[in-house]
């Protein structure tokens, strides 16, 4: 059993100076926190792994492809391997859960 607290991993991200903290890596999936601010720019790129976020924390926009919604606390979008996506219109510090399958390299 692996078991991760999100306060300690957002501390560990805040640390490192990073927006993203990739904090699990197993043979099928990995998991991250990403974090970005009201007033940040959302610069990922198309990843080539299925990607599921799960919102922790916050509010912003998600665009997808050609298709947007907006995102809260409890929020959880797919996103297929390839697609592009960022988040914007970001209206209060933003916390997400990453899933990657397979793991992201």
């Amino acid at each position: 059993m692996k078991v991760f607290r999100l306060d300690d991993l957002d501390a560990e991200r805040a640390f490192e100076q990073g927006a993203y903290l990739k904090f699990l890596s197993e043979r099928n999936f990995s998991m991250g926190l990403y974090a970005l601010e009201p007033g940040e720019t959302d610069t990922q790129k198309p990843h080539g792994q299925d990607e599921a976020y799960v919102v922790i924390s916050g509010r912003a926009t998600l665009t997808v492809g050609d298709e947007s919604t907006d995102v809260a606390r409890g929020s959880v979008v797919y996103v297929p391997a390839g697609v592009r996506h960022h988040f914007h219109r970001i209206t209060e510090p933003l916390r997400v859960l990453v899933f990657f399958s397979p793991p992201e390299g």
